[in-house]
């Protein structure tokens, strides 16, 4: 499998790409809407198609390029089945994985950060979303969040892969690419060494987090699989990126 763990650094954002190397069909995972050109060019460069977009979550730091991509690549739209989006056209949960040839995209509800949260196995690798993240986990006051809830998805979920499974994030703030569980149960400060949940719950509850700025327009957006919303403000364009332009004409 070709695996490229890709940047976006207005929100921090990691996209996954995995490739086929026996069709070359490729599956972008929390592609971004910024940075969509940016993705065709480096799917092209290995020689892949883009056969899928998936989404871990409904974001609220983002608006997702799967529906750009969609028009522009003739990717199908999949994500968790558990949001019930119209625009999805492929439902993954833990009893339907995604399949892509030799590409075997496993699911782990992992809900918490948002009730419909996804965690993704493919491999040796965890493509943990918004759920774990290095050093930390994300946040859980908003999007039906749930502290003691997310608790228990990384203990019972994430935590009983092997140690050696590799950590992929769906953001990092400190420029750090990867980890592993066993790491993270090792030393995550909110999470690892033997973090009851009281204690986990209190430091949730004290985290003092600012109202997210771009939530109001990134969730109805990404509801539609990637609508930058018309009204949105100026000082917030550069989270939707220049829509206006395709290099098919």
């Amino acid at each position: 499998m070709i695996f490229r763990q890709l940047f976006e650094d207005i929100s921090s954002t990691y996209t996954y790409l995995l490739g086929s190397q026996e069709t070359g069909r490729a599956v972008l995972v929390d592609p971004v809407l910024p940075t969509w050109q940016r993705d065709l060019e480096v799917i092209r460069d290995l020689g892949l198609r883009l056969a899928y977009t998936l989404e871990t979550h409904v974001h609220a730091d983002h608006i997702t390029s799967a529906r750009m991509l969609q028009q522009e690549a003739g990717s199908r739209i999949a994500g968790p089945s558990l949001d019930g989006l119209p625009c999805t056209e492929v439902g993954v949960d833990e009893d339907h994985p995604l399949v892509v040839e030799d590409i075997r995209v496993e699911a782990l509800h992992t809900p918490g950060h948002t009730d419909n949260h996804m965690a993704y196995v493919v491999g040796e690798r965890a493509l943990t979303g918004d759920a774990l993240l290095i050093d930390g986990c994300g946040r859980t006051d908003f999007q039906n969040g749930d502290a003691s809830t997310l608790y228990h998805s990384i203990h019972d979920k994430l935590f009983t892969l092997a140690d050696d499974t590799l950590v992929h994030p769906g953001h990092d703030y400190h420029g750090r690419w990867v980890s592993t569980i066993g790491q993270e149960k090792g030393r995550n400060p909110r999470l690892g060494q033997g973090k009851s949940e009281a204690e986990f719950l209190e430091i949730m509850n004290n985290l003092n987090l600012a109202y997210p700025k771009f939530i109001d327009h990134a969730v109805p957006g990404n509801q539609g699989c990637g609508e930058c919303p018309p009204d949105i403000p100026a000082h917030l364009r550069e989270y939707c990126g220049d829509m206006e332009h395709s290099p098919q004409g």
